[in-house]
């Protein structure tokens, strides 16, 4: 067994946990209130409803993130992933070459569970200062570039306004800036960030960290930390999470898959496990170019997102819920804290949920209820502020509401 794979099963094994209980409510929240709707079922038998460790109850949360916003993100990475037309050949203003194959992708997909296809996802940690709508040769994203993503589903993450980490650096500024930066541009507030890397005074992280919590963020991805890979079947401590960051990179060594094939083999090793998983993982560019030898060369992103798709997405066992760091965080936080009733009566079960607070920069407001039954069942709601899908008439094993 490597020493990377070895790392991340002790960080599976004995990462610090409180004990989960879906009992917990913020009772002291004035903003609280109660959503509820009914469960008709065919058959009188006893019925068990229980909240998902996961969306969709899904095994694995697999949250990507790509540093930096290089354009190679939207010529590469999102349309091989949300599908459509791979860039060609393009090389950039620092004559590295950010395309890919040329070729069109159908997209590469999980399902929810309930018969609808899900793009694979990512994260996109970017620096206001250097997005701008400049020539086709420039090395980062545009701002319409980042909204289009945004818009698919992927994740924006604050890495510092100007990516600084110097001697001499404003880490409050660098924070705050790139805050107000998207809030102008792309109208909405960032609520996790991603410490730049380079170089810097001994101990710059631990600044970035400090700004970042005491400034709107609730988490923040950092050199060390807990994690990368978290248990999730019991309660998760979000309060303040600071995370050590893994990379997927390329090796020089460009003959065959070997070193894509190592990832594999770590992320096999990971989801294997009998519990429910998030695991969290990063790169920078994925051109055709290792871009500054910290990225992904296309033909290995490919390669490793086309095998994570065909083993564990919609091809595959449909395992893998590959969502962005954001979008797991908001989902584990409300899982944890609200408070799931049921009461059956013969064919009729009522179901009250009772949520806390949530926080006005959340953008997702989504909860997986499990349902233990074999009978077929429908649901009844006359709530405006609900959407619920559920797979009443075919598997009777979940039901999923989305918080308007």
């Amino acid at each position: 067994m490597s020493k990377r794979i070895l790392l991340i099963l002790i960080a599976t094994m004995f990462g610090s946990f409180n004990s989960f209980s879906n009992e917990i409510i913020e009772k002291d929240s004035s903003r609280s209130k109660t959503i509820s709707f009914k469960i008709k079922v065919k058959s009188a038998d006893k019925v068990k409803i229980k909240v998902a460790p996961l969306k969709f109850n899904k095994h694995l949360a697999y949250s990507f993130t790509l540093d930096d916003g290089y354009r190679s993100a939207y010529l590469t990475a999102f349309p091989l992933l949300n599908g459509g037309k791979i860039s060609k050949s393009s090389i950039n203003e620092w004559k590295i070459d950010q395309g890919g194959d040329g070729t069109t992708s159908k997209g590469l997909f999980y399902s929810d569970g309930m018969g609808n296809k899900i793009p694979f996802k990512l994260g996109l940690a970017i620096n206001g200062g250097a997005i701008g709508d400049f020539s086709a040769y420039r090395g980062h994203l545009s701002w319409a570039e980042v909204k289009e993503m945004y818009n698919a589903g992927w994740d924006i993450l604050n890495h510092g306004f100007h990516h600084a980490t110097k001697h001499g650096t404003n880490y409050l500024t660098e924070v705050t800036e790139n805050t107000t930066s998207i809030k102008q541009n792309l109208d909405f507030t960032m609520s996790h960030f991603v410490v730049p890397g380079g170089q810097g005074d001994t101990g710059y992280h631990l600044e970035y960290e400090k700004e970042a919590l005491n400034n709107g963020h609730l988490s923040v991805a950092s050199y060390y930390g807990v994690g990368p890979v978290f248990k999730v079947d019991s309660k998760v401590n979000l309060d303040k999470m600071i995370t050590a960051r893994t990379f997927v990179q390329s090796s020089k060594d460009t003959i065959g898959f070997k070193t894509m094939d190592h990832y594999l083999k770590t992320l096999d090793s990971i989801i294997k496990q009998p519990n429910a998983l998030w695991f969290n993982e990063f790169t920078h560019g994925t051109g055709t170019t290792n871009l500054w030898n910290l990225s992904m060369r296309f033909p290995d992103f490919k390669y490793y997102m086309t095998a994570l798709a065909d083993k564990y997405g919609v091809k595959g066992n449909d395992s893998i819920w590959m969502a962005p760091w954001q979008e797991v965080y908001e989902y584990i936080w409300l899982r944890d804290r609200i408070k799931v009733d049921y009461q059956q009566r013969d064919k009729e079960i009522e179901v009250t949920i009772a949520l806390p607070e949530i926080p006005q920069t959340f953008r997702y407001r989504d909860i997986s209820l499990t349902i233990d039954t074999a009978s077929k069942f429908e649901i009844e709601s006359n709530n405006p502020d609900l959407k619920i899908k559920e797979d009443g008439k075919t598997t009777h094993k979940q039901i999923f509401i989305q918080l308007k």
